[in-house]
């Protein structure tokens, strides 16, 4: 187990919980693999690297180490437009076993280093925090949280049994109980429906729409409700067709990795 430093406000919840795994035996991490002590005479640590790596990753490093405006992005090494919190994790624990000075003993400024990580690590945890609150307080009408799956019928405008068209006989699996089956036959489905009843919504739309279908249904037909309540699928459906997934960034990476 690493021993801890003396500083210990900044190693006690963070460095202790996530940081560290249990021991193993100690191997020899390089640029861009990892090699056994044959070849590690060849190819040098990253955690002692100054002089002699003349890797483009070590420059790359020596920048932010060395640069006090180094934004925390760049102190985790980490994209700021797709950094998911498993990657901001995952990016905290290499930093750490790089340079937390238990593992760096030859290195002078690993103390002041290994705090710039756990700063940079406890600001974009607590931005990604705040985005996801921010997330989960909007209207799921103006920005959908996700491409819209649910299923949700107006029974004010269903003709019920009496339908030439019925969607239940057509796809039973899905208008019987809540689940996903033959995505044919229920885009079929609903497709068919002379009323146009059925709608493509996203979970959290759908909640808040079967609330007030539940609503009017219970109490006295209610005109201005029922009128709110196909403003809302309107919005629904225009918001979720203009609805993107996130891009997904290409893989990069600036490591220096030696073919020889």
């Amino acid at each position: 187990m690493f021993e801890p430093l003396s500083t210990a406000p900044l190693y006690t919840e963070i460095s202790r919980s996530i940081l560290f795994p249990p021991p193993r035996p100690p191997t020899c991490f390089m640029e861009g693999r990892r090699t056994n002590r044959r070849n590690s005479r060849r190819l040098r640590s990253n955690c002692k690297g100054t002089e002699k790596d003349y890797s483009g990753s070590s420059r790359l490093e020596e920048d932010w180490m060395s640069s006090p405006s180094a934004t925390p992005y760049q102190i985790l090494g980490v994209d700021s437009t797709s950094c998911s919190p498993a990657q901001l994790k995952a990016a905290f624990r290499a930093r750490v076993k790089e340079f937390h000075p238990d593992v760096c003993k030859d290195m002078k400024d690993a103390d002041a280093i290994i705090r710039r990580v756990i700063q940079a690590y406890e600001i974009l945890s607590v931005n990604q925090q705040v985005e996801t609150t921010e997330r989960v307080c909007m209207d799921p009408f103006e920005e959908p949280e996700c491409v819209a799956y649910d299923l949700f019928v107006n029974e004010i405008r269903c003709v019920g049994k009496g339908c030439p068209y019925s969607c239940v006989k057509r796809a039973p699996h899905a208008f019987s109980f809540t689940g996903h089956g033959d995505d044919y036959l229920v885009e079929s489905a609903v497709g068919q429906c002379p009323r146009r009843c059925i709608h493509y919504v996203t979970p959290s739309q759908r909640v808040i729409l079967e609330d007030m279908l539940r609503s009017i249904l219970s109490a006295p037909h209610d005109l201005a409700e029922a009128d709110f309540l196909d403003s809302l699928i309107i919005k629904a459906n225009f918001e979720n067709n203009r609805y993107q997934q996130p891009k997904r960034n290409p893989k990069a990476s600036s490591k220096y990795v030696d073919w020889s």
